[in-house]
């Protein structure tokens, strides 16, 4: 598969605008882009360290994915995305190799790009998200 870089890591949070500050105030770190993906029930906010961004995830529903997740385990860590080219190939490619898909074809994520996650069960405890920018 390899991946070109680590195109992000995902932060579930339960107040995004207090995050914010400590990325900010703290780390000093900018945030560039604040952005609602409705389908997905999520506001997100970036920052970039780096090469690789810090994504921090905001439910806008309990019954959605951050929201499940923040209630079930709290406020850390969600996912690891990766970058890679060509990804209906690569998604093939995780399937042939015995690992369960939770997208078996990208959709539209936060910041216009083509994602589409693996399921945990399948990559040891971490989930896993590939990111394809087409944008480029």
């Amino acid at each position: 598969m390899k991946p070109s870089h680590i195109e992000h890591i995902g932060i579930a949070v339960n107040d995004l605008d207090e995050s914010i500050k400590y990325y900010q105030n703290v780390l000093g770190l900018e945030c560039y882009n604040i952005e609602e993906v409705k389908d997905q029930k999520v506001k997100t906010a970036f920052f970039k360290v780096g090469d690789t961004k810090i994504e921090l995830l905001e439910s806008t529903d309990p019954e959605g994915p951050i929201g499940k997740f923040v209630e079930k385990k709290g406020e850390g860590i969600h996912h690891i995305a990766f970058a890679v080219n060509n990804i209906e190939e690569k998604l093939r490619h995780a399937e042939e190799n015995g690992v369960r898909l939770i997208d078996s074809v990208p959709r539209k994520g936060a910041e216009g790009l083509n994602i589409a996650f693996l399921h945990p069960k399948s990559t040891f405890g971490v989930l896993t998200e590939l990111c394809e920018d087409n944008n480029k």
